[in-house]
């Protein structure tokens, strides 16, 4: 098939990030305050150019660092809005990001093409294990280059010869490749997208996102495991999760003495 060979051709590549001698990189500060409450309300961090880096030490309550870079990091901003083609259901309809502030979290993932070999091992392990987001109140969207054609024709193809079946979400159609560039995942030389996936809060806040290269699957069980403790931080806000919390397990106090209690018991 066409598609298959294009697509074999396309992920042979390893992606190249390059930096033309003539761009400009500006300097932000992202003044970091004590508490943590920042990782749950991103209007706390502020950014702004400082005037020389020695500026940063005539600001003596608060901690900061110097972050160059061309983009603002996407965690603890605002999801970019988007409004786009989608196959559910084995029909087409349209997907618009925002309409899920407000009512749910959601797992935003991209692949960079149908019709491969890695993708439909984690689009169908999604959607397996969807009825596990549903219940934490999360909604699961599938986003790659191909159009709508393509997704329902993968949709249509059985298991078994490499397709899809039935999903129990969408997959976005991103032809123009606009929501790819805006979350920072697309690979500009071969106009796909790396595998990238975001944790977006009830807020249209980005709490959490993880890009892997194209070669390599993601985990269900590491997604479901990060929301569950995104929405245990944020219905306890005085608390932080340790590495590899799960839910049950002791969770910590951010404080240099209430921190110890937690340090005592493991």
């Amino acid at each position: 098939m066409a598609c298959s060979a294009t697509s074999t051709a396309l992920l042979s590549l390893t992606p190249r990030a390059s930096i033309s001698p003539n761009s400009s990189l500006f300097s932000q500060t992202l003044s970091i305050p004590s508490s943590f409450n920042a990782l749950r309300n991103s209007s706390s961090i502020t950014h702004h150019v400082p005037r020389s880096f020695s500026s940063i030490s005539s600001v003596p309550k608060r901690r900061s660092f110097v972050v160059r870079a061309g983009e603002l990091p996407l965690v603890g901003n605002q999801a970019p809005d988007f409004e786009e083609e989608a196959v559910f259901d084995q029909e087409f309809t349209k997907v618009k990001l925002s309409e899920y502030i407000g009512k749910k979290y959601v797992i935003l993932f991209f692949y960079p093409l149908d019709f491969t070999f890695v993708c439909p091992t984690e689009i169908t392990a999604f959607s397996d294990r969807y009825e596990e987001f549903r219940k934490l109140n999360t909604e699961v969207l599938g986003v790659s280059v191909d159009s709508v054609f393509s997704h329902l024709a993968w949709i249509q193809t059985d298991r078994k010869s490499g397709g899809l079946g039935d999903l129990n979400y969408p997959l976005i159609s991103d032809v123009t490749k606009s929501i790819s560039k805006s979350y920072n995942v697309l690979i500009p030389d071969q106009g796909i997208a790396l595998r990238g996936l975001f944790i977006i809060d009830k807020e249209g806040v980005i709490q959490h996102s993880t890009i892997n290269n194209l070669a390599i699957g993601r985990s269900v069980d590491e997604t479901l495991r990060t929301l569950q403790a995104l929405q245990y931080v944020q219905e306890n806000p005085d608390e932080v999760c340790p590495a590899g919390w799960k839910p049950g397990e002791r969770s910590m106090k951010p404080d240099p003495k209430l921190s110890k209690e937690y340090f005592a018991a493991i």
